[in-house]
């Protein structure tokens, strides 16, 4: 690679040499060693084994974090008032949790949701959670995204005096656990709506906080902890699960459990310092989502306007400076990057990259990201903050790896481009087109068609969740459009070769034989428009067959020894049984057994009552 212009310009910034040019060795000079004492002991990284839900506890210190003593904050009321005002306002006594919970809670609601169809990560079901008004005049609510979910939801919220509202999704982020409900606010008739202000620049270390919400399904718990970490990292629910990735969390050991998610993480004054997202199974760890992006997106959402969310298809991670150091980076980088930013105690790196996304080829795990269009990055806010403002144009990335500096000059894509929005419903199953979530948990590209839901059709094939149609017959089904036009150029009662892989499997692939019906089930493709509402429309069932094909079979003779079973055994057929439905007491979808040739003019085949 070349000189690059941007990583002279942040090198120029951070005062450091430019003896090579970019793509060769900085000559910097020797590194003194140093003593035992210098290098200080790094934290012991320690795990949790995982069951529903694994946590990864990374070393405590990697940020120097404000706590409440180095930062105060104060009540919006006490601002630009003197110490002399605030003695006569006895202020001891104006910070109290009583009057804040009795007006918090008029904003807090508890939201009952029904997902009614399978898509991507998510599964059909009842579900509960929480949500909290963020704007009363236009009728927002708060909640995490797999509550707001980018599946079709039917979903209503029961505020403290017991009155109902429909809730419409409105917005989702593809990647971070948050998204928005809208309300008519005149629904409301007989309680005064008020709004929980968004104050993320609040979070304190040693922050005495109150969660809020739908704990456990009682409608409304308060539960109280300390805030004890504000660079957590994301937490992991599971391989092809939602997972949030690119961003710290905050850590309490509050205890949430589920009905919780959605609720708002609140200081002594009333106002949200964080969002409730999940917690540990194996402590009272809960981990809250930062609000640095949902105070952007709240205002793009209030007025109307398109969240551009830029990505690049990898997944980064904050390393302190001696992991740092193990992969390379130079001391003279990091004394510069320590004196321009003294709070922070660590950088960002690579740890995957997605194949045939725009960074494949251009970064690699263990790259230090040290600027981005010349601007030293060295967290998370200032990363998206530049890939969501460049949605659609080049962004420069400067990189050091090794001992060498590189310049990597990607096409900053949409990531609500490839967050799927349409699905497909055929012999009652469900696909979709692979999202970023399941690419990024599985490591695969994001292209193909993934199966939601399996149904009766494609379960005769052993499509079941988590399988990646390949193609359909001989035609290569890239997206859900292909798939569709693909099955609907086949014909009914007909036997197809279907070409998949299994996730867990990717290199793996298998052909099975799909029976193609339609009878049970419309055709039908839904697609979510821009307001949050699904449209269905019908689609071209296959085509009838006018008749049934004439097939022959050849069978192997047996011996006369064998008698009678060499007469029998020509009468003697395998029977393959799919149900649509479960009706009387069937307790399986899919039933094999033998059968007999009774009549071959009428085609009549007799087994037992369960096959």
């Amino acid at each position: 690679m070349g000189a690059s212009d941007a990583f002279v310009k942040a090198a120029r910034r951070l005062s450091i040499p430019e003896a090579a040019p970019l793509g060769g060795e900085l000559k910097l000079g020797r590194r003194q060693s140093r003593t035992y004492a210098e290098l200080g002991v790094p934290a012991r990284r320690r795990s949790l084994a995982y069951a529903d839900l694994m946590a990864v506890f990374y070393p405590p210190n990697m940020l120097s974090q404000p706590t409440v003593t180095d930062t105060p904050f104060e009540c919006p009321e006490w601002e630009g008032v003197d110490d002399a005002q605030l003695e006569q306002m006895e202020v001891g006594a104006a910070a109290s949790w009583e009057p804040t919970l009795e007006r918090a809670i008029k904003s807090i609601v508890s939201i009952k949701a029904q997902c009614v169809r399978s898509f991507d990560t998510e599964t059909s079901g009842t579900y509960t959670a929480t949500g909290f008004v963020v704007d009363a005049e236009n009728g927002l609510i708060l909640s995490n995204r797999h509550v707001v979910n980018p599946a079709p939801v039917v979903a209503q919220a029961v505020f403290v005096n017991y009155e109902e509202v429909e809730l419409q999704p409105v917005y989702r982020d593809p990647i971070h656990d948050f998204g928005f409900f809208r309300f008519d606010p005149k629904k409301l008739r007989f309680m005064k709506l008020e709004s929980i202000r968004l104050a993320p620049h609040k979070a304190k270390i040693g922050m005495e906080i109150r969660v809020v919400g739908n704990d456990a399904g009682e409608k409304l718990s308060i539960l109280a902890g300390t805030l004890a970490r504000l660079d957590r990292t994301a937490p992991e629910y599971g391989m092809g699960e939602y997972n949030d990735f690119n961003t710290f969390y905050l850590q309490a050991a509050s205890g949430t459990s589920g009905g919780s998610s959605g609720s708002p993480v609140l200081d002594i004054y009333g106002d949200a310092v964080a969002l409730n997202a999940g917690g540990s199974s194996k402590a009272a760890s809960s981990f809250y989502l930062p609000l640095d992006r949902i105070v952007r997106a709240l205002s793009l959402v209030r007025s109307g306007e398109h969240v551009p969310r830029g990505t690049i298809q990898s997944e980064f991670e904050y390393l302190p400076y001696d992991e740092l150091r193990r992969l390379g980076l130079d001391m003279t980088i990091e004394a510069k990057m320590r004196e321009t930013y003294p709070m922070s105690q660590g950088m960002l790196a690579v740890k995957t990259v997605l194949p045939k996304g725009p960074a494949d080829g251009s970064l690699h795990a263990g790259d230090i990201v040290v600027a981005i269009n010349g601007k030293p990055t060295i967290d998370f806010v200032g990363f998206e903050a530049a890939t969501d403002s460049n949605v659609g144009r080049d962004i420069t990335v400067s990189v050091w790896r090794g001992a060498k500096a590189y310049d990597a000059k990607l096409r900053v894509g949409d990531m609500h481009a490839i967050s799927p929005s349409s699905l497909v419903e055929v012999g009652g199953g469900v696909v979709n087109n692979v999202s970023y979530q399941i690419a990024r948990s599985y490591g695969i590209p994001v292209r193909g068609v993934y199966v939601a839901s399996s149904g009766h059709v494609m379960g005769s094939a052993s499509l079941w969740r988590g399988s990646v149609v390949l193609s359909i017959g001989n035609t290569p089904t890239p997206d859900i459009n292909a798939f569709a036009a693909a099955f609907q150029g086949l014909r009914q009662g007909t036997r197809v070769a279907v070409r998949f892989f299994a996730l867990d499997q990717p290199y793996k692939q298998k052909v099975m034989i799909m029976n193609v019906s339609t009878h049970w089930h419309a055709m039908r493709l839904a697609h979510r428009d821009a307001t949050g509402y699904w449209q269905y429309t019908e689609l071209p069932a296959p085509v009838l067959s006018a008749g049934a094909d004439v097939q022959t079979a050849s069978l192997p003779s047996l011996p006369h020894t064998l008698a009678p079973a060499d007469s029998v055994w020509p009468s003697i057929v395998h029977l393959d049984f799919h149900i649509p439905y479960l009706v009387d007491g069937m307790k399986s979808t899919h039933y094999v057994g033998p059968g007999y040739i009774v009549d071959k003019k009428l085609g009549l085949i007799i087994c037992d009552r369960d096959t």
